[in-house]
């Protein structure tokens, strides 16, 4: 019987992907005989599905892009839009488990396991040119659905698996050319691989004056290189007929209307809108929209925070760069958004220098603790608006730089920096970068 929640998440998925909802759609049995499908049909939908004709926009350059750029999109890149044929239901299959592959002493075995677990298909048209746009499509496709909720996307434990067909044609040609479909890739950088090996090999064969055989292919990671599995020169014929244990399934306005109430904000919409309201740039939008938990922290730290565009800063320079260092996520950081938001006020407030900053996030990083909790510890330190002090160290610096000193005077105005460097060193980062600059540039004079 159908599982209701299914349902509304592959109607919430086919509404992300900007698809027309069909009110009424049919399950039929798919008849096929395969060692991971032992009752000997897979329950689908064939002729009548779920949803259909949407889309996806990629950005891409040049030839072929529309006219139209998508707002989110950097100046000069144009989106590209890849249609989505259909979206529909079905149950999932087993898992075949193939070992020695494609040595003659090849084993398989079967997980059952997931057989009869309910699944989204998503066909898209043959709009892709590249490896490279396949990737985005890829890219896009994933960020879509995890901001829906529909499936946590996780490649390696089968929740998005991806078949990719491949054919190439003589340049000029409008017929698409005999295609091969590639299977069970588990990461879009395979897939792409895939694709730049798969390509290159039906050119080649092309050129040679062969043809290309419509086949199923298997992709090695380890050698770079596709393998034929089983060869499919005609469609089968899947006998498919209306499945008698299940009535059609209508969605009607209604129930659309409660499942479109729980679209949340997609990725595309949430970076306009970050553009606009905290005034990052389109490459920072990017970036902190690449996962939903990623914007929702950021955009909490922002509202509470007196300078949005300094807490994106911090979020991609030092809070990302150190989490990536260490293989973790954004989830896993010790400091929290909240502690984004306030150490970038201490920076804006000029309470702390961004070199104090730097070293406070270390320590956050050493002890596993938010920043608001390690600059207690460090006894709320300040930066030094001292300038009796500060003119002391700038005397001291200069005195021991006597060649810099000579450059500086004979015109080498860049030495500036040297200086600043050498009195927020010997000030252990506590001198205000502001001050510094004003009285080094009087005491070099």
């Amino acid at each position: 019987m159908l599982n209701r929640k299914a349902i509304e998440f592959a109607v919430l998925a086919a509404m992300a992907l900007n698809c027309r909802i069909n009110e009424t759609s049919i399950f039929a049995r798919k008849n096929y005989f395969y060692p991971d499908l032992p009752k000997g049909y897979q329950i689908s939908q064939y002729d009548k599905p779920l949803a259909e004709f949407g889309f996806i926009e990629i950005g891409a350059k040049g030839k072929g892009a529309d006219k139209r750029p998508a707002l989110s999109l950097p100046k000069g890149v144009r989106a590209t839009r890849i249609g989505i044929t259909r979206v529909h239901l079905e149950e999932d299959a087993g898992k075949s488990l193939h070992e020695g592959f494609p040595d003659s002493d090849e084993k398989t075995a079967i997980d059952l396991n997931r057989t009869g677990v309910p699944l989204i298909e998503i066909v898209s048209e043959p709009d892709i040119a590249t490896p490279d746009e396949a990737y985005e499509y890829l890219t896009r496709l994933k960020e879509i659905i995890l901001y829906t909720g529909v499936s946590d996307c996780n490649m390696e434990e089968g929740s998005l698996r991806c078949d990719a067909n491949v054919s190439v044609r003589p340049r000029g040609q409008k017929g698409l050319g005999t295609k091969t479909e590639i299977k069970n890739v588990n990461s879009f950088r395979f897939i792409r691989e895939a694709l730049v090996y798969e390509i290159a090999r039906q050119v080649e064969v092309m050129e040679g004056g062969g043809k290309i055989t419509q086949e199923t292919r298997l992709y090695n990671a380890h050698e770079g290189r596709t393998y034929s599995m089983r060869s499919k020169e005609q469609a089968h014929d899947y006998r498919y007929f209306p499945e008698p244990d299940l009535l059609p399934l209508v969605v009607d306005e209604k129930w659309k209307a409660e499942i479109a109430r729980t679209l949340p904000e997609l990725p595309e919409a949430r970076r306009t809108r970050f553009v606009r309201e905290f005034g990052v740039t389109e490459y920072d939008a990017q970036v902190l929209t690449i996962s939903k938990s990623l914007a929702d922290q950021f955009e909490a730290a922002a509202k509470a925070a007196t300078n949005p565009k300094r807490v994106a800063n911090l979020v991609q320079g030092e809070l990302m760069g150190r989490l990536k260092a260490m293989g973790a996520e954004i989830e896993q950081s010790p400091i929290s958004m909240k502690g984004v938001a306030a150490s970038a006020d201490l920076v804006e407030s000029g309470a702390i220098s961004g070199k104090m900053l730097k070293d406070l996030y270390d320590l956050c990083f050493e002890r596993g603790k938010d920043f608001l909790e390690v600059y207690e510890e460090e006894g709320r330190p300040q930066q030094s608006s001292d300038t009796s002090a500060l003119e002391k160290i700038i005397d001291e610096v200069v005195a021991a730089n006597p060649k810099q000193l000579e450059q500086y005077r004979a015109g080498k105005k860049t030495m500036l920096g040297f200086f600043v460097g050498q009195v927020m060193k010997a000030s252990r980062g506590q001198a205000n970068p502001q001050l510094v600059n004003e009285v080094l540039i009087k005491k070099l004079g």
